[in-house]
């Protein structure tokens, strides 16, 4: 099953690919020990963690929402054809995300809400697709919902430290050009989208980090982007990503909304897990379980 419907919600996932990212845990997430992956590696072998050459692995993907008639995508990836210096392994990608799209009954002019949860390289790239020699909107009838914060802070012109960084051409030809176009809507602290489905600042592991909150009915979900980048997290949810810019603020926003996650009995939907691709977590102690995964394939 590639489908969950949740209360008015239906939600599919729709991946651009998956496998190891060339990291092992101690880089991906420095400072945690290795005697704490030994105690988890039932739960994060082999879907996260490759077992023979201790490699993490995550999962690259999209979460398409049809709610009130309108459909909506969270994050949309790495893209093709990107020139990407300091992340040889998503530069000039010739991947069939579209054609995924598609047989999840979504052709891009069927879009109505692109969500960027944050503007790193692998959440915005098919904002865009090469037309020519020109970047233009892959999505032409959609509004592209992204974070204000984001928006200043990965804009070279403010914020020089993205030279020769993993994110260095992304504003330029992932964001940048959908803005040129009208397309984008900019947002802060928190934005409704319908009745159905909120966004949320998260800040921490970039200063515009959000979430997607979903409440309908009795179901509630939280789409909770980069604060999750392994299963590993909910059980030591004080170990950040290498690519956390406010380590401080990630770990109190994780521990937050793995916390409401728990006591709401939410859905939780990383951006980047494989396997089951979702789960509801449990308080133990002073951290989290896993509760149940869903029953999520990948389309």
């Amino acid at each position: 099953m590639s489908n969950i419907t949740l209360g008015d919600v239906e939600m599919t996932r729709v991946e651009e690919m998956h496998g190891p990212v060339g990291m092992t845990p101690d880089v991906f997430f420095p400072a945690s020990p290795k005697h704490q992956w030994d105690e988890h590696r039932a739960v994060v072998v082999p879907d996260f963690l490759d077992e023979e050459t201790d490699i993490c692995k995550v999962a690259v993907q999209t979460w398409v929402l049809r709610s009130e008639g309108k459909t909506v995508l969270i994050d949309t990836g790495v893209g093709n054809h990107k020139e990407r210096p300091y992340a040889p392994l998503w530069g000039h990608l010739e991947l069939d995300f579209l054609g995924n799209l598609e047989r999840a009954g979504v052709h891009p002019d069927d879009v109505d809400i692109v969500v960027n949860t944050h503007l790193h390289v692998d959440h915005v790239g098919w904002n865009t697709r090469l037309e020519g020699q020109s970047w233009v909107p892959t999505f032409r009838n959609a509004s592209y919902l992204m974070p204000k914060a984001d928006f200043e802070f990965w804009n070279p012109a403010n914020n020089p430290k993205i030279a020769g960084g993993v994110n260095q051409n992304v504003f330029e030809d992932s964001v940048a050009p959908v803005y040129a176009a009208g397309q984008v809507e900019l947002w802060e602290t928190s934005h409704h989208i319908d009745a159905n489905l909120r966004l949320q600042a998260a800040p921490g592991h970039t200063p515009g980090s959000s979430v997607v909150m979903l409440a309908s009915g009795t179901e509630r979900a939280v789409f909770v982007g980069d604060l999750l980048h392994s299963p590993f997290q909910i059980m030591q949810p004080e170990h950040n990503s290498c690519f956390c810019e406010d380590a401080h603020a990630s770990r109190r926003t994780r521990q937050e909304l793995l916390g409401w996650a728990a006591d709401s009995n939410a859905l939780v939907v990383p951006a980047h897990f494989a396997g089951h691709g979702a789960l509801e977590v449990e308080r133990s102690g002073s951290s989290f379980g896993i509760k149940r995964w869903a029953s999520l394939e990948r389309l």
